[in-house]
């Protein structure tokens, strides 16, 4: 519900024996009336399946998420609410993620990037947010 601002999600085992069973994943966005999960658009499977991981994670936290460009299909509404998740969690795990959205950098306490200012000539650069901003203020 989070992730999606309401609607309604379901796990359900496919077999009775938890060795041999299934998931069955069930997302209703609010609004919808899905049969399946192709009637969803890239940015709603995307939150489904970003709420299946952050659910594990509650459930059996890890020190640290890898993610890789998952909001990129999202639009701005769902990426502000990606971002709240992420900083509600990343109270307990530490989150690296790789995206070129720019609400999702804004979030971050550190970025990293790699510039080319001449041609196969690869440079880091990276920015504690941070840091960066009390320069600034004290300016």
């Amino acid at each position: 519900r989070d992730l999606f601002g309401g609607g309604t999600a379901k796990l359900i085992l496919t077999e009775e024996d938890l060795l041999d069973a299934g998931v069955m994943i069930i997302a209703k966005p609010p609004g919808k009336k899905n049969t399946n999960i192709q009637q969803l658009s890239g940015g709603e499977k995307a939150l489904t399946a970003l709420s299946i991981i952050f659910t594990i994670f509650k459930l059996k936290p890890s020190p640290f998420c890898l993610l890789d460009e998952v909001d990129a299909p999202l639009d701005d509404s769902n990426v502000l609410r990606y971002a709240k998740m992420i900083k509600k969690m990343a109270n307990t795990i530490q989150f690296l993620f790789v995206t070129h959205n720019k609400l999702t950098m804004e979030m971050a306490d550190q970025l990293i990037g790699i510039t080319m200012q001449e041609p196969g000539v690869s440079r880091v650069v990276a920015v504690d947010v941070i840091d960066a901003v009390k320069l600034v203020e004290s300016v």
